[in-house]
């Protein structure tokens, strides 16, 4: 199934499970991947928490798009998980779209709220916020991103998905 230069872009909101079927997926085609946000951890040498404190989301999210072309122009074939905003900022969506697959994981609300009040201390947007108000404030921001979700060439609903049917729709895309 290899062919030359296989691309993969996995976005979705926070916690739709893209770093998990991100592993998967490059496990199972024998190619790189990467966590953009654990490269950027990576490359700044300080958890994002911080990075949004100290410097702000606009710096960040200047050095997620330098992470991104980085990672794209240094690499043949990867699986990217990118960040939930990744694809919102900075013609982000219009790029991976140009160079490689875009896969939008597409998580049910409920499922999302569930998994992110869970960890919700590692998640530098929300855990500031009270567990009564995140409801409200996921579907906000949801509403907010779902409109650069829906560019990506596919659109999987991750609640039933199989690494088969992952690869099978990247086939067929």
């Amino acid at each position: 199934m290899h062919s030359v230069n296989m691309k993969i872009y996995l976005i979705g909101f926070m916690g739709s499970g893209k770093s998990h079927w991100g592993r998967k997926l490059s496990d199972s085609l024998n190619i790189p991947f990467f966590d953009l946000d654990d490269v950027i951890v990576f490359r700044e040498g300080k958890p994002i928490t911080e990075i949004f404190a100290e410097k702000g989301e606009e710096y960040f999210r200047l050095l997620e798009k330098d992470t991104l072309i980085n990672l794209t122009e240094n690499h043949d074939d990867f699986v990217i998980s990118s960040g939930g905003g990744t694809p919102c900022f900075f013609g982000n969506i219009d790029y991976m779209k140009e160079h490689g697959k875009v896969i939008w994981l597409n998580t049910a609300t409920p499922v999302l709220i569930d998994r992110l009040l869970k960890e919700k201390k590692h998640r530098p947007l929300l855990k500031d916020i009270p567990d009564e108000e995140m409801k409200s404030f996921i579907i906000k921001k949801l509403h907010d991103r779902k409109m650069y979700y829906e560019q990506a060439h596919l659109a999987l609903h991750e609640e039933e998905l199989s690494l088969d049917q992952i690869k099978a729709a990247i086939i067929h895309e």
